[in-house]
């Protein structure tokens, strides 16, 4: 059996997002596009090691608010942020506490709906990978909930450069995570951090 994965690109006061997240500011307004240029600027050749692990998962699980900005009902014209082929190529398992039929796209990526909660969605993304890795996508709520349950074996930071004050912090609710260094990576535009659980 794989690792259970996650990565996130957080400011350097660990904030994964900022508030008042909506379609068009899927991070929220004060945050903007800034923690993830790295990825998708001139120097995301720099970078494209890290963005192939990223997306090097048999499955994956992600929070209702990484999947899209509605809350309550579901918009079922709603397919998530990525167009009609979203990067993971695989499955996807969106955490939410309303049930939705399963949404197949392009490429290989299918979303499904799990109402049962966290440790459910851990099990369906672990056998749907087989020996493959499972990755935790965000958001940073339903990263910091695995963290605190002690499910994330490998944690691998993405620290942008600049500061943000306000919003959702990594590692906020999760009090006593115990992970040793094992890589780093430092860059003008990002700093890799990985770490391994204690």
């Amino acid at each position: 059996m794989g690792l259970v994965t996650a990565d996130m690109a957080v400011s350097l006061d660990l904030v994964g997002a900022g508030r008042d997240q909506s379609l068009e500011f899927p991070f929220g307004p004060h945050v903007g596009h800034r923690l993830h240029t790295w990825m998708f600027d001139e120097h995301a050749s720099e970078h494209a090691d890290e963005v192939a692990a990223i997306l090097d998962a048999g499955a994956f699980v992600m929070g209702r608010h990484m999947f899209g900005p509605d809350r309550g009902d579901w918009d079922l014209e709603w397919t998530g942020w990525w167009g009609p082929e979203p990067p993971y190529r695989g499955p996807v398992f969106v955490l939410c506490s309303r049930p939705r039929e399963s949404v197949e796209m392009e490429g290989g990526t299918t979303f499904h709906f799990v109402t049962d909660g966290p440790d459910a969605a851990l099990a369906l993304a672990k056998s749907a990978a087989g020996d493959r890795n499972v990755s935790i996508t965000g958001g940073v709520s339903t990263l910091n909930g695995f963290l605190a349950a002690g499910e994330v074996d490998e944690l691998r930071l993405h620290v942008v450069p600049f500061t943000v004050g306000d919003g959702l912090r990594v590692f906020d609710g999760a009090p006593d995570v115990r992970m040793v260094p094992v890589a780093s990576r430092v860059t003008p535009q990002v700093t890799h951090l990985t770490y391994r659980r204690a």
